[in-house]
């Protein structure tokens, strides 16, 4: 049996599946939580992905191994290889001017014909831009400039810090993939290459940025080293071996997709942390609006993407209200009607990326006696975040996506409460998988692709697929609370 190891770097938590590379069985796997916070030192994640590769019982007997990981985050790096600063995470709002700097510097459409994106304070371009402006010290100092999956990839190969690793800082073996490089904000899918350009007007000067590898191009393989998670409560060590083969990584969401299996007419709509609607296509996209980003995948391809701040918190919000679990939300949210009474919730509880709305804040339309029910507060914090996504679903079909069906996923997508909704919200079939690790089986499909050189064709459980229910009436009162970005 071979066995490859796919890793899941998220925003929360480190996740690792250990896969049989012919069957794709599952033979192990662990996890490790990460701090929470919108900023977070490097060294968390790197203590996490040691402890969660121990809960998974080492890397002694796998053969090849890749990290996807939560996109845009901004790790800088100086001449020694040591992070300069707390990285800011795709969540960190604090860039949204830099990100109005650019576009007014730059502009929308030329952003989008170089990058495939418009920047919002999400992209690194505009942290970066940011650092440039609020700590002009520091970002003197940046010599290299990674994202959270290239930093542990770097690591995991045995560089890193001197006296902290095995190789040493070696910052040019700093290796990305297009997934990721798509959402910097200065590289180009349609070209495949970076625009220093807009780099040295993000950061101020140029600096090393990682070598973007091909879907199936190894990053190399391992030296033996005994990494440690020196932060843990209780240290913990793991045994890297010596010749595992390292995958080049990739993006959360085109890990996502590759776990998946996704096809040319499957649109992945995930409700995480963040919620994402993204199709994997044949050909770039651009949108000079900003509403979608046009990524490259992991398999070669391309990955328009939508992306909300606020997904599975808002029911988490609401159910915390509310003094109920999921399980009873859900039970609420099936005593209402469609339309919830004419009871509208716009979820913008963080803010949002899309709509670009940094700085908005949720609000709750159509109160009357009727409609302030539990049962019509829970059935409206469904349908609200069902609402944006399905707008994203709009978004992605207006730069060429022709949608065949949805693949719903992410733990909300249990909650029978909403598969019901989401059959009358989407006005295409929905299909959910079983729960599982996609980005970190993504990760370990690109593993074995590597070391085989055939990507591996796993099969995919699924939970269910609710009977189309179309009801427009529930899209029909969210638009008529829309907030556009200049409102």
């Amino acid at each position: 049996m071979t066995l490859v190891a796919g890793i899941d770097s998220s925003t929360q938590s480190c996740k690792v599946v250990i896969r049989d590379l012919d069957s794709g069985e599952l033979v192990r796997q662990g996890r490790a939580t990460h701090p929470a916070g919108t900023e977070v030192d490097p060294a968390f994640w790197w203590d996490a992905l040691v402890t969660a590769l121990d809960a998974a019982g080492g890397l002694d007997d796998v053969a090849a191994i890749a990290i996807a990981g939560q996109q845009h985050g901004m790790v800088v790096l100086d001449e020694a290889g040591d992070v300069i600063r707390p990285a800011l995470l795709w969540n960190d709002t604090r860039s949204a001017p830099a990100a109005r700097a650019l576009i007014e510097e730059f502009g929308a459409a030329s952003l989008a014909e170089r990058t495939g994106s418009v920047p919002v304070a999400s992209f690194t371009a505009t942290k970066l831009r940011w650092l440039r402006d609020a700590e002009p010290s520091a970002a003197e100092r940046v010599a290299a400039v990674a994202l959270p999956h290239d930093w542990l990839t770097w690591r995991l190969r045995g560089y890193g810090p001197a006296g902290a690793s095995p190789l040493g800082p070696v910052l040019e073996e700093l290796v990305t993939d297009r997934s990721d490089a798509s959402g910097t904000s200065y590289w180009n899918p349609r070209t495949g290459s970076y625009d220093r350009e807009l780099l040295v007007a993000a950061l101020g000067h140029d600096a090393v940025l990682p070598r973007v590898l091909g879907p199936a191009e190894s990053a190399g393989s391992t030296v033996a080293f005994s990494a440690s998670a020196s932060s843990s409560s209780a240290p913990v060590s793991v045994r890297v071996p010596a010749g595992i083969v390292v995958g080049p990584g990739a993006g959360d969401n085109a890990g996502a997709a590759l776990g998946l299996g996704a096809v040319e007419g499957d649109v992945v709509v995930s409700i995480g942390t963040s919620g994402t609607v993204f199709a994997v296509t044949s050909e770039p996209s651009s949108d000079e609006s900003g509403t979608v980003a046009g990524f490259a995948d992991a398999s070669g391809a391309f990955l328009p993407l939508v992306a909300t701040l606020n997904a599975a918190r808002v029911l988490d919000a609401t159910a915390a209200l509310l003094g109920v679990s999921h399980t009873e939300l859900g039970a609420l949210a099936l005593e209402a009607p469609a339309g919830s009474d004419g009871l509208v919730l716009q979820p913008y509880f963080e803010g949002e990326r899309t709509p670009n709305l940094p700085t908005a804040t949720a609000t709750l339309f159509g109160l009357t006696l009727a409609s302030t029910t539990r049962p019509g507060l829970a059935r409206a914090a469904i349908e609200g975040l069902l609402c944006g996504l399905a707008d994203g679903l709009d978004a992605v079909r207006r730069v060429g996506v022709v949608p065949s069906r949805i693949l719903l996923i992410g733990g909300a997508a249990l909650n029978p409460a909403v598969q019901a909704v989401a059959a009358q919200v989407f006005d295409v079939p929905v299909t959910v998988p079983l729960p599982g690790e996609y980005v970190a089986d993504g990760a370990a499909v690109q593993a074995g692709w590597v070391l085989s050189g055939t990507r591996p064709s796993w099969a995919i459980s699924l939970a269910g697929s609710p009977a189309p229910d179309h009801r427009p009436i529930i899209r029909e009162q969210y638009a008529a609370h829309a907030v556009s970005p200049a409102g």
